[in-house]
């Protein structure tokens, strides 16, 4: 006979609750996206009451906000190169493992305005960042490039399916994408003009 482990203090059982909500939340919200994701069934899919749900995160407004919050890129300042494969190291991963918060936001930013809505403000102080990574006079030009290009693998990859990118091996993904990120977030070199 086993003996239990020891007992979970409240902060710790709603931590766990509140996690598996969460969770149930991502699936939905990338499954279905926003409007036909309802509470009762976030709350059937993490095996608690509606009223809990409601309860911890008081709207599905509120609770979509916090089941798409994508963590931020870390992006190293100094040379572009890092920049680039800080990027596809990034991306590397959200290849290797579905990321349930980014299809969430994916998915539900098509169909309702307040996602799309929010899902600028949550990434606009990422492509700041990454636009003051780059050190051309088209900075921002590009790192809206490269926002696009990430989004666009992903949703092509995990929603769409139409193409080989859903059955590529992410290492053939980042093979490819590397000189394209490269070449965009490094200026491009001095020519020497000709006089005439």
């Amino acid at each position: 006979m086993t003996e239990p482990g020891p007992r979970l203090t409240r902060t710790q059982q709603r931590q766990q609750s509140e996690e598996r909500i969460l969770t149930a939340a991502r699936h939905m919200f990338a499954e279905l996206g926003y409007d036909r994701t309802t509470i009762r069934a976030v709350a059937a899919a993490a095996r608690v009451d509606a009223g809990l749900v409601m309860h911890y995160f008081g709207s599905k407004d509120l609770l979509f906000a916090r089941a798409a919050e994508v963590p931020a890129d870390e992006l190293p300042g100094g040379r572009s190169g890092e920049v680039a494969e800080a990027l596809l190291t990034s991306l590397n991963r959200r290849l290797n493992s579905e990321p349930t918060a980014s299809l969430a936001v994916l998915r539900s930013m098509l169909t309702n305005a307040d996602a799309a809505d929010r899902y600028r403000a949550a990434a606009e102080p990422q492509l700041n960042q990454l636009t003051e990574t780059i050190t051309t006079p088209d900075a921002d030009l590009r790192a809206s490039l490269l926002s696009a290009i990430i989004h666009g693998v992903i949703a092509e990859r995990y929603l769409l399916r139409l193409t080989h990118l859903a059955d590529a091996s992410p290492e053939q993904i980042i093979d490819l994408l590397r000189p394209c990120f490269q070449s965009l977030t490094t200026p491009p070199p001095t020519s020497a003009t000709s006089s005439n």
